[in-house]
């Protein structure tokens, strides 16, 4: 019978800057300029975090979802926001 698979991932930090994510034995920066949906939020919402598949983050609080892709090189995935 097969069980469910639990991928960790644990916010490590949380800064003026950003926060940082530990995925496994990857440390990744999410720097708020880049990412600015984080930026009001509180620790507890940004400490909600899932990894349901290896490359798919979801915070339900915040009702965010990022590919890891995307944060290890936001370059290549322009996000565009509404908030100020």
């Amino acid at each position: 019978m097969p069980g469910t698979i639990t991928l960790e991932a644990e916010v490590t930090n949380v800064s003026p800057r950003g926060l940082w994510l530990l995925l496994g034995d990857e440390e990744l920066h999410v720097p708020f300029s880049e990412f600015p949906w984080f930026a009001q939020a509180t620790i507890e919402q940004i400490a909600d975090v899932r990894r349901p598949t290896p490359n798919h983050l979801h915070w339900p609080q915040l009702d965010i979802d990022l590919s890891v892709e995307s944060i290890r090189d936001p370059r290549a995935f322009p996000l565009l926001s509404k908030q100020s």
